[in-house]
């Protein structure tokens, strides 16, 4: 896998199976790293390899989403890190036991792009707010139902799993983009991924690091770009009112 290191604290590790890269991140702790995501199945060795060389052992591992390309090397991890914590957010909890229903009050669109079922069952399920080291969790469902990103407000570092793509250009989750079409082919609902996109754009980060694609500095011109495609292409009203995030 492919390594840099964004200031102190962020290294984004990258598999580029086919031409379609895959981001992990290590997120730098007092007592070593959060791994946010592990890429696919077979990527759990480079991994392993790549926190020793930056110093440091992973102590947790937070998933954004359950798609394939986000878990596919958790239990392989989890049998070489028998004492890590593995976190994801409660609702996407449900699709790594292999459950792929629907809540009555969620739009009744079909979940979409490759979930895998693991057998490694998360220590902690997460909810809006939550902390996880220098980590704060965000919300942020629409490519899936319950995708969340993690902030680090140390440096203003947002992780935003498939929430935006940087591959193909800057696109919010749910809007082709020709050159990299797939996040946008496995979205699940495109409104609520809107929302999100414009929950996410209220923390004003300073860096926006996302499941594929580059690691954008000063990003918020390009997230409102981006934005605004969304809500011409998705047809939702202009200004969706974020939720409170305080």
């Amino acid at each position: 896998m492919e390594a840099t290191a964004y200031g102190e604290h962020l290294v984004r590790l990258t598999r580029y199976p086919r031409m379609f890269p895959i981001n992990v991140y290590l997120v730098r702790e007092d007592d070593g790293f959060t791994l946010v995501d592990t890429g696919i199945s077979g990527c759990d060795g480079e991994i392993l390899e790549a926190a020793r060389g930056y110093g440091g052992r992973i102590r947790r591992i937070a998933i954004t989403h359950a798609h394939g390309d986000h878990v596919g090397s958790l239990d392989r991890l989890r049998e070489a890190l028998p004492a890590v914590e593995v976190l994801i957010g409660a609702r996407d909890a449900r699709f790594l036991r292999g459950d792929r229903s629907l809540d009555p009050g969620e739009p009744q669109d079909k979940p979409r792009g490759g979930y895998q079922t693991c057998a490694t069952h998360p220590t902690g399920e997460l909810s809006d707010g939550d902390r996880i080291g220098s980590l704060r969790v965000v919300a942020a469902p629409g490519h899936t139902p319950g995708q969340v990103a993690f902030f680090d407000a140390r440096d203003g570092t947002l992780i935003a799993g498939d929430a935006y793509q940087t591959r193909g250009g800057v696109a919010v989750s749910g809007v082709v983009r020709p050159l990299f079409p797939f996040p946008a082919l496995a979205t699940w609902h495109g409104p609520t991924a809107l929302e999100s996109a414009n929950r996410l754009r209220t923390l004003e980060p300073s860096r926006l690091a996302v499941g594929h694609g580059k690691v954008l500095e000063d990003p918020l011109p390009a997230m409102d770009r981006a934005i605004g495609v969304a809500e011409r292409k998705v047809g939702t009203r202009s200004g969706i009112a974020a939720r409170g995030i305080a």
